[in-house]
């Protein structure tokens, strides 16, 4: 069969140049429109469900509010788990379903089974569901400041709020835009309980005659004059005096209205996060959350470019500053592999060259390494894999194997070409074409069936990646997807592409093997080794065996880890403060730690944030910080400087009573807060019947953990 295709193909080369050409050209395409990230998102398919309840205690809220939506989605289908946070004033619900499920499908699913609690839950409570967006969905953060000083942090925020928000969530693959500190401006009616007293006006009676009063009703029309006339009553509020008129009772045929019962302000809603910049003071900030399964890179490129578009209409004295920018990870990782890709397959192709020792037929093998590494961007680009660290890694594992199919082959084909010339040249005689193409097509199928049945082999023994499930399966799987994909193909040319190539290329004056200088050299080293080791046949499996158990405590010893740890190009600062901690106090000890952070000289920026966001996907309270450190490139570094010095000599520095320090990377905390709730990869979670009892036996913990050698905190 395999045969049968060989001379197929021979005696069809422009149908197999055809099709070459048409795979170049879609894996091109494929590479271009495939998603670009620096890591794989492992994380779960999640739904995120925010219930918002304003003013009230998380006692209340976890009775009437949280509990029934847990235990009704817990029976929702396909749902693995669901956590739940409950906090003063929100809850919020994480359900996680089972791997493969749509995530469209499950926010459909979350929607319907809290339609049917709206019977159940308070009337004034409205649960929402979380952007399409997962835990590594924050690409970008930005940070609006005033070098002017001459507009408040409410009119930044409504400058968020009003206008930035809505411009940039145009952007394709923008699923949110979260804002984060400043003022969210008030209308605020300050009662004197004196006077409603003295007016015997209860407290209901006056947010009810505002809540009537910002309304617009429609009416009928009315003709006159030859024309046509709506008529409608406007009475949406306005400003401050439209607020102070309204009419609340009437005492004695005189109306009483808000301003005789107290004053009318504007002033800032409840804060619960708030952000600063270079420890210069607070700010306004940004945070640009991409949906799922976009591309990182383009979805961060159309956000820069709207708020280039965007700059010019910006207040005098405001700008846009970058607090977090996923995309110099991303060229970062994907440089690196790509320039580590080019280098490995210059390497085999020199040293392909070099043992072949014929240019014509050494570019056999140089040409149709790429080609395979581009067809297998085709199936990964419609299985959704993305371009990312691990997906390029199985790339560079393949590259040796992808080049092995067709070496066989030219060095098999070359050697009975030569053969036969040489023989024929001693009888005086010249080989035509059509002999020379049948010693070739006769080499190519003595080998071809057993390579392309050996790549068939290497295939098999990956099976088993793609049995991993979980966060396992998500890691490992892309690498397993594009080194079966490129081994898949490369079999496949090895039968195809290579026989025409050989016809084609291998031709002219071929040397015999004997004569390569490089053979020579290798044979010399070799067969000594190799006379030896049959020799003493005993004694080499001997060695072995030792060399083999002498490893064995060495494994046994060296760590393991589920995720590299991948140099982000940033830091994540996230002390925890104890719980109860102001927001007033909270801003001093942020601006405090910002200002330590800025004075490294490797420190680019410092954006710091205490608190949430508005956005479902943050739920951290307000003891929680979140400072993002964007370090400057390593040349610009002290001499001697290395991360890890870097963070210890911070973390000297920043050692405040009552903060218990955390280090991480943006991206990683991202994933491991996601998987877990906790915003470091290791980590305990206490269960008890009571609060007391946990702090208790959290505080053992600690005490006992402490001990542990090489904790940087805990």
């Amino acid at each position: 069969m395999l045969s049968r295709v060989i001379d197929w193909c021979a005696s069809n080369r422009f149908l197999v140049f055809t099709g070459t050409l048409l795979l170049v050209l879609a894996g091109i395409w494929s590479l271009k429109n495939i998603p670009l990230d620096a890591l794989p998102d492992i994380s779960d398919v999640q739904v995120i469900v925010h219930v918002p309840w304003e003013g009230q205690p998380p006692s209340i809220i976890e009775d009437q509010v949280t509990y029934p939506i847990v235990t009704a989605l817990l029976a929702a289908p396909h749902v693995k788990a669901v956590r739940a946070q409950t906090m003063f004033g929100d809850a919020y619900i994480f359900v996680v379903f089972e791997d493969g499920t749509d995530l469209y499908w499950a926010r459909s699913r979350v929607l319907e089974y809290i339609q049917q609690l709206q019977g159940v839950l308070p009337k004034n409570v409205s649960p929402m569901i979380g952007p399409d967006a997962t835990g590594a969905g924050w690409v970008y953060e930005y940070a609006l400041i005033d070098h002017s000083h001459q507009h408040s942090l409410a009119d930044l925020r409504s400058l968020q709020d009003w206008y930035l928000r809505y411009q940039l969530e145009t952007v394709p693959g923008v699923s949110e835009v979260a804002s984060i500190g400043g003022f969210v401006r008030q209308y605020q009616v300050n009662l004197d309980p004196n006077k409603l007293r003295a007016y015997n006006i209860p407290l209901s009676m006056v947010i009810d005659r505002i809540r009537d009063s910002t309304n617009e009703v429609g009416g009928r029309v009315l003709e006159m004059g030859g024309a046509q006339y709506m008529i409608r009553g406007l009475g949406y509020l306005r400003s401050l005096q439209d607020l102070e008129t309204v009419p609340v009772a009437t005492k004695n045929g005189t109306p009483v209205l808000v301003r005789n019962l107290g004053t009318v302000t504007f002033g800032p809603d409840i804060r619960q996060g708030v952000v600063e910049w270079d420890g210069e003071g607070e700010t306004v900030g940004g945070i640009i959350v991409m949906r799922d399964g976009m591309n990182a890179l383009r979805v961060i490129d159309g956000a820069k470019k709207k708020l280039a578009e965007i700059k010019p209409s910006l207040p005098p004295g405001v700008e846009i500053v970058s607090g977090y920018d996923r995309s110099g990870l991303i060229h970062a990782s994907i440089e690196t592999l790509q320039r580590d890709l080019l280098e490995e397959a210059l390497i085999v192709s020199f040293v392909t060259m070099a043992f072949l020792f014929h240019f014509r037929s050494a570019l056999i093998p140089i040409l149709t390494l790429p080609i395979a590494v581009l067809a297998s961007f085709i199936p990964m680009y419609f299985l959704h894999v993305s371009s990312n660290i691990m997906s390029l890694g199985g790339l560079a594992l393949a590259i040796g194997v992808l080049i092995d199919a067709a070496i066989v082959m030219v060095e098999n084909g070359y050697r009975h070409l030569s053969e036969h010339l040489a023989a024929a040249g001693a009888s005086g005689g010249r080989l035509t074409e059509k002999e020379r193409r049948r010693i070739l097509m006769g080499a190519a199928k003595q080998v071809g069936p057993a390579i392309f049945f050996s790549l068939l082999i290497i295939l098999v023994s990956f099976l088993p990646v793609f049995l991993l499930e979980a966060q396992e399966g998500r890691m490992f799987r892309p690498l397993a997807w594009t080194k079966t994909l490129s081994v898949a193909f490369s079999s496949i040319l090895a039968i195809t592409l290579v026989p025409v190539l050989m016809v084609i290329f291998i031709r002219g004056r071929l040397k015999p093997e004997s004569a390569n200088p490089f053979s020579r050299w290798t044979q010399a080293l070799y067969l000594p080794v190799l006379r030896l080791c049959l020799r003493y046949r005993k004694t080499t499996l001997l060695l072995n065996l030792i060399f083999l158990a002498a490893t064995l405590p060495l494994a046994w010893r060296i760590g393991s880890q589920f995720m590299p740890p991948l140099y982000e190009g940033s830091a994540l600062y996230m002390p925890t403060a104890l719980p109860g901690i102001s927001i007033t106090q909270a801003s001093t000890l942020l601006q405090e730690q910002d200002r330590i952070i800025k004075s490294f000289p490797e420190v680019e920026s410092v954006f710091g944030a205490v608190g949430r966001s508005d956005s479902p996907t943050d739920n951290a309270p307000l003891d929680m910080y979140d400072t993002t450190i964007m370090l400057k490139p390593r040349e610009q570094w002290r001499a001697g400087m290395t991360y890890e010095k870097l963070i210890r000599a911070m973390d000297e520095k920043l050692q405040f009573p009552g903060l218990t320090n955390t280090w991480t990377m943006p991206v990683q905390n991202r994933l491991d807060m996601e998987l877990t709730g906790i915003k470091t990869p290791v980590g305990l979670k206490i269960q008890g019947p009571n609060v007391d009892g946990i702090q208790r036996a959290g505080a053992q913990v600690q005490q006992v953990l402490g001990a542990v050698p090489e904790l940087r905190s805990i």
